[in-house]
C-alpha cells in the first residue's frame, strides 16, 4: 500500500468539529478525506470546519471529496465549510464556481450552531411604482 502524504487532525466541540488537514490531497489521499468527513456525520457532528492552512497541494480529487462531503452533510441537516485553502486550490474553486458552496467565514468567526440560524429571507421585490419604459425604439418583428 502506498504511503499517503496527508495527516488528518480532528477536534470536536459538542456538535461541531474542526478538522485540520496537512499535506497533499490527491487521488491517493482523497478517500481518507471522505472517510474522515463521513465519520463526523456518523458521530453526530453537524457543523464541520476544515482548516486547509497546512495543505500544500489539492487537486480535483480533493474538490470532489469536499463536494461529496458537503452534499452529505447538507442532507443530514449540517454544514461543511473550508477555511484557508492554498492559493492553487483557491484557483480551482474560482474556476469551477464551487467556492460559494464550500468556503465560509474565517475560523475566528464561526457560524452559530444550526439551532440558532434563522431561515433565509427572500430578497424583496423591486418597487414597480415607476412606469416601464421601452429601451428600444422602432418596430420589432
Amino acid at each position: 500500500m502506498p504511503h499517503t502524504r496527508l495527516t488528518i487532525d480532528r477536534h470536536d466541540r459538542r456538535k461541531r468539529a474542526l478538522i485540520t488537514l496537512a499535506g497533499e490531497i490527491d487521488l491517493e489521499s482523497a478517500p481518507l478525506v471522505c472517510a474522515a468527513l463521513a465519520r463526523c456525520l456518523s458521530d453526530g457532528i453537524r457543523v464541520v470546519d476544515v482548516d486547509l492552512t497546512p495543505v500544500t497541494f489539492c487537486d480535483c480529487s480533493g474538490l470532489n471529496a469536499f463536494l461529496y462531503a458537503a452534499q452529505r452533510t447538507k442532507e443530514a441537516g449540517g454544514i461543511l465549510r473550508l477555511h484557508n485553502p492554498p492559493q492553487s486550490f483557491g484557483w480551482i474553486l474560482d474556476l469551477t464556481g464551487c467556492g460559494v458552496l464550500l468556503l465560509g467565514p474565517p475560523l475566528g468567526h464561526l457560524p452559530p450552531s444550526l439551532g440558532d440560524v434563522p431561515d433565509p429571507v427572500p430578497p424583496a421585490l423591486p418597487d414597480r411604482s415607476a412606469p416601464l419604459v421601452a429601451v428600444l425604439s422602432g418596430e420589432v418583428r
